[in-house]
């Protein structure tokens, strides 16, 4: 594994660090720690020396964004954070991800524009899709963690579906709305269950990936986006958190 040095600019101690352990032990559980890791010492130099980059958004203070905790981004090689957008709802709906590795985000995708949609579809589209790639770096042998802010996304395919499917897709008291799309995803959940963890974090409250994932959703909807696309430009956090909220 290539050598990676880790500037600390807000943690238990600062300064350049060239091992995860030791910068882990700095900043898991500080309050608004601020880390990065660069692929040269140079590099982390210049950023240390530049000072603390500044993180600000339109749809939350600077001071209640939260990256992914040092503890998490250990445990896990590959966290997916995934949202849906509808704009008005039903109608203009729109996926988003955001994926971070080591605590590090490092790719935003967004797309499945759908001029008749829901808030609904809109996030068992995204948490399709965030199985598609946790599908992908499972096969390599990386250990990976979704996490979306939809409790009815999750229900439905972590917790509903088994029984459904049981009763031949069927449920006591009417229709299952959205079967065939949860068909779709449930069956490659059922695959890839044994190595993947699900959880369900709440929406707006400053976590870094989740606020990420909502712009790149919102992106879609705006921009009528119908492939799933990776966003192109350069992951600037602040500017990106400035784009319109979902």
């Amino acid at each position: 594994m290539a050598q990676k040095f880790y500037v600390v600019w807000a943690g238990r101690q600062t300064g350049i660090f060239s091992d995860w352990a030791t910068t882990r032990a700095l900043v898991d559980k500080f309050a608004g720690a601020r880390y990065k890791s660069f692929k040269t010492r140079a590099e982390a130099e210049r950023a240390f020396q530049a000072g603390m980059p500044r993180r600000t958004t339109s749809a939350a203070k600077p001071s209640t964004i939260r990256a992914p905790s040092a503890t998490d981004a250990e445990k896990f090689d590959v966290q997916i954070y995934c949202d849906g957008a509808c704009e008005p709802n039903p109608g203009n709906a729109g996926s988003g991800m955001a994926i971070y590795r080591k605590g590090l985000v490092t790719q935003l995708w967004y797309g499945h524009y759908n001029p008749a949609g829901t808030n609904n579809t809109a996030e068992l589209t995204a948490l399709h899709q965030a199985m598609l790639f946790a599908e992908r770096e499972i096969a390599t042998g990386s250990s990976v963690q979704i996490l979306s802010d939809s409790k009815y996304a999750i229900s439905c395919i972590a917790t509903w579906a088994a029984g459904w499917e049981k009763r031949g897709w069927k449920k006591s008291g009417g229709e299952i709305k959205n079967l065939d799309l949860i068909k779709t995803a449930y069956a490659l959940y059922s695959s890839i269950r044994p190595q993947l963890t699900l959880t369900h974090v709440s929406a707006h409250v400053g976590t870094e990936g989740n606020e990420l994932a909502d712009r790149m959703a919102m992106s879609a909807v705006l921009n009528k986006a119908t492939e799933f696309r990776q966003y192109e430009e350069p992951i600037e956090v602040q500017t990106i958190l400035r784009m319109r909220a979902g």
